[in-house]
This record gives structure tokens, sequence and C-alpha cells, in this order.
């Protein structure tokens, strides 16, 4: 998008809404170094004096009206092919060209904040973040444009709060697992195969979010697995709920969990969970641990554990570690249970406060031939993505 353009469209909307350019101008800041994550918890509010809270409370009023854009570009280049999102090996890729456009719902004095959210991503991961585990022709899993490239709008909904309690009503990203699909929230450039195949991406429905402080619960309902708007897979309907348990800043555990229809193909009801737990072992180290079990008849029986290990050098550069096991029962599989394991090691490279570079070198092992070809059962591959922020 260029940058004449996109500040005409923001234009644009400030006349319709009746906001000054600077309301309607935003721009993400996501990177995963560790001293990004911290300085964002310890940043708070001096203390004011009365006079200046009053300013406070209009500058906090307007701030609840500014609708937001942003997104970012990845681009990178493997030898491997995973099968899961980077599976277009050798060649130079666009993986990511996302947009978004987002008002918060804030609540003003005990009353209903309004907001929504809508993304749109286009390159070789969009079709991997379509509505594919719906109908065929449902919502975008037709945007495709050759045998590797796509469109996808993988979130559109609406939100209102009141206090504690927001709900979102539409399609959203899931709050399962650790690793996503937007690629800044990630430290690496490649995926787990619990990630990939034992876990949704996206859903349609209501989720409501309760903030307890130190605990915050989850509870809604959905047409299952990745589905659109829309007609849903026959019967689709399945509980999305969980709980985040805060240990301040020594980390946290996530516990979360979908029961029901789970998605196309489905012959009956289906269940799965995700605990993530995520620790500060010292200022500079993180560690996660992460299990995940899917029983969905016909469809994939599967369970993994994958750990997580990073460690910041510098306030530009970070190493991280990833382990992982994936045991899977495909249906009618010959082989019946396979075992899959992943070794990750990389590094994120901070160059600018909005662009960064993560190279990685990945090993894998599966000797069954269920997600990658007989030929290499055993590999070695390179990769590097880089990631420009707007």
């Amino acid at each position: 998008m260029k940058i004449k353009g996109f500040r005409a469209f923001a234009a644009t909307i400030a006349v319709l809404f009746g906001l000054s350019n600077g309301q309607v101008m935003g721009q993400s800041n996501f990177q995963y170094l560790i001293s990004d994550q911290e300085a964002a918890q310890e940043a708070a509010p001096a203390p004011a004096a009365e006079a200046d809270e009053a300013v406070a409370d209009v500058d906090a009023g307007v701030a609840s009206n500014e609708i937001k854009f942003g997104g970012w570009l990845q681009g990178g280049y493997h030898t491997y092919n995973t099968g899961m999102f980077n599976n277009r090996d050798n060649e130079f890729n666009l993986n990511q060209a996302y947009v978004y456009a987002e008002k918060a719902a804030n609540p003003d004095a005990g009353v209903f904040g309004m907001g929504f959210r809508m993304d749109y991503v286009y390159g070789t991961d969009g079709p991997d973040t379509q509505a594919f585990f719906g109908p065929p022709t449902s919502w975008d899993n037709t945007w495709d444009n050759g045998g590797f490239y796509g469109h996808a709008i993988p979130q559109l909904y609406g939100e209102v709060a009141m206090g504690d309690v927001s709900v979102k009503v539409g399609k959203f990203y899931t709050i399962v697992g650790y690793e996503t699909v937007t690629a800044p929230n990630n430290f690496f450039y490649s995926h787990a195969y619990t990630m990939y195949n034992s876990e949704p991406f996206t859903h349609t429905g209501v989720l409501a979010t309760m903030d307890m402080g130190d605990v915050t619960l989850y509870n809604g309902w959905t047409t299952g697995w990745d589905a659109g708007f829309g007609k849903s897979v026959p019967g689709g309907s399945s509980y999305l709920g969980g709980a985040t348990f805060s240990f301040g800043d020594c980390g946290s555990l996530t516990g979360t969990t979908t029961l029901g229809r789970l998605g196309a193909g489905s012959v009956e009801d289906g269940s799965s969970y995700s605990i993530v737990l995520d620790l500060n072992l010292t200022d500079r180290m993180n560690f996660v641990l992460q299990h995940d079990n899917v029983h969905n008849p016909a469809v994939n029986q599967s369970y993994g554990v994958n750990g997580y290990l990073f460690y910041e050098l510098s306030e530009s550069v970070s190493l991280g570690t990833r382990i992982e096991w994936w045991n899977t029962h495909l249906a009618g599989a010959a082989t019946g249970a396979s075992d899959l394991y992943n070794v990750t090691h990389g590094m994120n490279i901070k160059l600018t406060d909005n662009f960064m570079i993560r190279p990685e070198v990945r090993w894998d092992r599966d000797h069954d031939s269920i997600l990658i070809d007989p030929a290499d059962d055993q590999r070695i591959g390179f990769g590097m993505d880089w990631i420009w922020t707007y």
C-alpha cells in the first residue's frame, strides 16, 4: 500500500466519522523482543495533580474514539517445505502483506463501549488463513491466486465492552495455543506441527472475556474451527472457553478448550484442549511449555508437547530454541500412530524500531512420511524472513 493512498483513505475516514487525521492515523508497533514486552509491562502513568486528571479524562475520551490503521509486510526464503505456511521452498516469498483497521471498545463512565476490527492478508500465508474448515465455497475459501498465493479476511468482528467484560461477535483469531498466524507475534519464521495441525486459527461466533485482575475468563460459542460467515459445516456448533492465570512478573498459565462439531468432515462431536505455561526465568530469559490434545473422530486425533526457550542478548538481538514432539493418529493411515519431531534454533535481530529479520535453522524427523516426503524423513533446513511493521 502506498503511503499517499493510505493517508488519503485515512482522511476520508476522518470526514465520515468527524475525527481529526491525528485521531484516525495509527501505527502498529508489534515486536517480539523480550525487552519490548518488559517495557510495556513496566510502563505506568506518573502521579498527576487533580488539574491534570481532568485533561487526562478528556484525552482518554478522544483516544476511545480513534480508528487505528496498521499492518506489516513479511517476506522470506527457506530451503524446506513443511507444508505448514512455509510451503514454497527455495523461492523468495511474500508471506504476509497485512493491514488492519480497528476501534477499541473502551467503556466510559459505566456506558457501553463499542468497537470493531477488520484484518486482511495477502501472500503465501493467505490460503492457510482462509475459512478452509467450512464448506468449500464459504466466505474467503476460494480467494486463491495461483498455486501458492491467496487473500483472506481472518478477522471481522464487532465488540462491546462494559466494566471488566467485553464481547466479540463475528470472525476472530483463536485463543487456543501459543503460536499465532500473525508473523510479528511469533519468535520463529516457521511453525510447530502442533500449532498447524492440532489447533484452530480462527473462529466465527461469539466470545466473551472477563478480566478479573490476576484471572481472565473466556466463554463463547462458534461454528467450529476455521469456518467463515454464511453456511457452516452440517451441525457445526462448538464451545470455546478457558482461563488465564497471571503470576505477575513471573509469567502466566493459560488453559483453553473447544467442544462440539469442530469442522468439515466431523462425523460426531469432538474435543480439544491446550495448556500453555509461560515463565520469565530471569530478566532476560523466558521459558514456555505447551501441551495440546485433539480428539476429533475420523478427522484428527493428535497430541503434542512443545518447549521454547528465549534469551535476550541485547535490546536488538534475542536467541530462541523450540523443541517439539507431535503424535498423530491419521484416520485410515496404515501406520497408525506416528511421531514427528522438530528442533529449531533462531534469532530475532531488530535493525530499527519497525524492521526485524529472523534467521533460523530447523531439524525435522518424520519416519512415517506423514507430512514430509519419504526422501526427506530426516532433514535440516535454513530459513530467514524480514518483517516491516507500519
